[in-house]
């Protein structure tokens, strides 16, 4: 079976890895000249192409975010600067081979279903050498799509932004505080991205001010007896505890996080509980904040032409800067439009969030299109593991009913568990999900537990 692996970052190498281990022959398909998607740091900056901040550092341990069997090198630090995990990702290709297998600087065009495709589900792709400009079609037999969840970017409808005549720069461009020395800046999100760049930015601008609809519950990635806190968090006794107990270890979880710092005090206090939207995990907002270089200010109502209007009446005028770390929305352009496709950043129908339902032919697979609220690493590999054996005819997915009742017990769960969000349509649960796919790829170990 000739495989279409389209993206070479963490998911595409792991899509590759594992047509190895099936034995299934694969070709992938990478825009750029190298390998790691967005760990790979560039000054330039590419539409589509997402890059990690210049100075990003993982929020998630290495033992939790390596590839099941390739650990962490011992040298390498807890948590990681992304050039160790584009270190990593390169001894990883080195260790499995996979770089020939890579076609680097092709761009896909298009992927669409083969005319035959109800009897064989082949794909015809259209792909273009970015080298030479040369545009040629080829057909396989299945295609595993590894472009990720965060590329194209994600800015709602200010009022009055077209009139601000200030810089305006998308998270997405962000390398480093480079060039904002002195200056007043907003920066509208406080996600992870967000409140990393503010805290960056509070260290060379005159003034910082982040802006948040809804607060948030912000955690260090060290946490008791210097513990990462990945790993005193996402374990199995913790689920349990949790559905027994839920109001008591929500009350203790949120105690533990004003201990820190409370949150009243400091204007965070969310309007959500800690279990019902992603935290920000972040060690320095806490004295940015007690120094005031950083400031937290509620939703824009409005902008001028070099200030904002906020929710509270409140003023700041003579702004330089708007940062919109409003995050990323889900879009696969190239993709047959009848396979899947995206509305309001909500994905088609996809069972286990890797499979759409309604083809003929299970030969199509999203990988990476969730939002895991732990280390993505891990579940961008399983989902691989369990792809590429459902190609291989070694697991066969449910019929269409059973598929979309579980697609729709899904997404009901989600918008009774979550905020309601554009990243949050694709949440998922580290462990449960984890458990799911293992379950049905027939990987999950007995560990004496339900």
């Amino acid at each position: 079976m000739k495989v279409a692996v389209i993206g070479a970052g963490v998911s595409g190498l792991a899509a590759i890895k594992c047509c190895i281990d099936e034995g299934l022959d694969s070709v992938c398909f990478e825009r750029t000249d190298d390998i790691g998607g967005l760990w790979r740091y560039s000054d330039k900056v590419t539409e589509g192409q997402t890059c990690v901040m210049k100075s990003t550092i993982t929020n998630i341990s290495k033992e939790m975010m390596c590839y099941s069997d390739f650990p962490m090198p011992a040298e390498y630090p807890m948590f990681l600067h992304n050039t160790y995990v584009q270190k990593y990702l390169n001894l990883y290709a080195e260790k499995f081979s996979l770089r020939k297998y890579i076609q680097f600087e092709t761009e896909i065009l298009s992927v669409m279903k083969n005319d035959d495709f109800k009897l064989t589900g082949r794909w015809v792709i259209k792909l273009k050498d970015k080298k030479t400009g040369k545009v040629k079609e080829n057909i396989f037999d299945a295609v595993l799509v590894c472009t990720g969840r965060n590329s194209e970017k994600y800015v709602p409808n200010f009022q009055g932004l077209p009139n601000f005549k200030g810089e305006v720069v998308h998270s997405h461009d962000y390398r480093m505080p480079t060039g904002y020395e002195g200056k007043r800046i907003l920066v509208i999100g406080i996600g992870n991205s967000g409140s990393e760049i503010a805290v960056e930015l509070s260290e060379v601008a005159s003034q910082v001010f982040i802006s948040t609809s809804r607060g948030s519950w912000v955690f260090p990635r060290i946490t008791d007896y210097g513990m990462p806190i990945d790993m005193t968090s996402f374990k199995r006794i913790m689920i349990k505890l949790k559905q027994i107990l839920p109001q008591l270890i929500e009350y203790l979880v949120v105690k533990k996080a004003n201990a820190r710092f409370d949150h009243t005090n400091y204007c965070l206090q969310p309007k959500h509980g800690v279990f019902t939207h992603t935290p920000i995990i972040n060690d320095e907002i806490p004295k940015r904040l007690a120094s005031g270089t950083l400031q937290v200010k509620p939703d824009v109502r409005t902008f001028t032409e070099n200030g904002v209007i906020f929710d509270d009446n409140t003023v700041e005028e003579n702004l330089d800067v708007v940062v919109l770390a409003t995050g990323y929305a889900f879009k696969f352009p190239f993709l047959d439009k009848s396979a899947t496709n995206v509305k309001e950043n909500h994905v088609d129908a996809l069972y286990k969030f890797i499979f759409p339902p309604k083809l003929e032919k299970s030969t199509l697979g999203i990988i990476g299109c969730t939002h895991a609220l732990g280390p993505n690493v891990p579940v961008y590999e399983m989902q691989c593991r369990l792809s590429t054996r459902v190609l291989q005819g070694k697991v066969t997915l449910p019929c269409y009913n059973e598929m979309m009742l579980d697609i729709e017990s899904k997404q009901k769960a989600l918008k009774q568990k979550y905020v309601k969000t554009h990243k949050h349509t694709v949440a998922v649960e580290y462990i449960e999900y984890m458990d799911e796919l293992a379950t049905l790829n027939g990987c999950r170990p007995d560990l004496g537990m339900s």
